[in-house]
């Protein structure tokens, strides 16, 4: 990319040495010599602009495959290759959330709820509206014990998206383990009522 920037610097120095040698020799007979060499710059200008917004943008693009490669290895049950995808998308972009809340799924799944916990803080704290986030840290908490602090999280989970069935059903996990059972009950229902497979 640098090789390219410096060609296109020496062909619009070329242009300004060009135009200005015109405008010098004769300004009145080649006015129009001068605007096609600024027209000329003016679109070199445009092609260097898109192709920086291309090259920026790439990282982004690859990261983002990366991300689907991951969801498709979770979709198999292939936690450790979805979390090796998600690691490559998040190398690319350090600050993709998704990647992290997705990669903080595959851990829990994996049972590395610490793991979990940790991309999950990352996730909302790039994202905090980010309610996957929450009901994956809820999870976690949950896995180890730690039924209050989940509850916290599926409240926030529910709080930020009212519809999430998943962490209805979590929540109602933890009230049940809690003794909590009418609250259960609830949860449960309501689970059911927005995804059948919690029923």
């Amino acid at each position: 990319m640098a090789t390219r920037f410096k060609s296109v610097i020496a062909f619009l120095a070329a242009v300004a040495v060009v135009a200005t040698a015109a405008c010098a020799s004769n300004p009145a007979s080649n006015i129009d010599a001068t605007i096609e060499a600024g027209i000329a710059a003016t679109m070199v200008g445009v092609a260097i602009e898109k192709g920086v917004a291309a090259t920026m943008a790439a990282p982004d693009i690859v990261a983002t495959g990366h991300l689907r490669t991951g969801i498709n290895y979770g979709k198999l049950g292939q936690y450790e290759n979805a979390i090796q995808a998600y690691n490559k998308a998040i190398q690319l972009d350090p600050n993709y959330a998704l990647a992290y809340g997705n990669r903080s799924y595959s851990y829990n799944v994996l049972g590395q709820h610490q793991r979990a916990i940790q991309d999950a803080d990352k996730a909302i704290q790039l994202g905090p509206d980010t309610a996957q986030a929450y009901v994956n840290r809820g999870v976690a908490y949950g896995s180890l014990g730690q039924y209050e602090r989940a509850i916290q999280d599926f409240d926030e989970a529910i709080h930020l998206d009212p519809n999430f069935a998943r962490a209805y059903g979590a929540r109602g996990v933890a009230y049940s383990v809690l003794g909590q059972d009418a609250k259960a009950d609830a949860d449960k229902a309501k689970a059911c009522s927005l995804d059948s497979q919690f029923c």
